[in-house]
């Protein structure tokens, strides 16, 4: 909404976008299918799906930012740190019966600057007896190592009856 916005506004004049430049320091982010951004986000989170459906937990902490700073909430708890947050992960998912068959869907990633963007999504986990499911934000930064998931909320759905 902003973008066409912004695209309205400054569509009749390369002069006005200049000034919003120039005053600013902003340039207008607009994502779409084509936007590097989202497609370098949307690789992140493919490989996270490849890695977690072979069994590779470290593969899959790949796409979180290797720092002390990263964030997981789900239910009513924070984890802290990397090590930590990778921690819980092998803890929970301790076996490849555990892990599943995992698929993320209904992706919407909306870049917030050229390196911050917010990606909403659901997950699902097909296993043996269960297909749990639930819902996600992260947040993305551009790191030293690429596009990296610096805060992530998670939650799941209620189990059906």
């Amino acid at each position: 909404m902003i973008c066409q916005l912004v695209q309205h506004i400054v569509r009749p004049s390369a002069f006005a976008l200049s000034i919003l430049v120039v005053t600013t320091g902003a340039v207008p982010i607009c994502s779409g299918e084509g936007d590097p951004i989202v497609s370098a986000i949307r690789a992140v989170l493919h490989a996270q799906e490849i890695a977690w459906n072979h069994g590779d937990i470290d593969g899959f902490m790949n796409g979180y930012a290797h720092a002390e700073s990263t964030i997981f909430v789900t239910e009513d708890k924070v984890t802290r740190g990397w090590e930590t947050v990778r921690a819980r992960y092998h803890k929970k998912y301790s076996g490849r019966a555990k892990m599943g068959a995992l698929t993320f869907s209904e992706l919407e990633i909306t870049p917030l600057s050229r390196d911050t963007a917010v990606a909403l999504g659901r997950w699902q986990l097909k296993r043996a007896g269960d297909e749990p499911h639930g819902r996600f934000t992260l947040i993305f930064r551009l790191t030293n190592d690429g596009w990296r998931i610096v805060h992530d909320h998670t939650s799941a759905a209620e189990p059906p009856r």
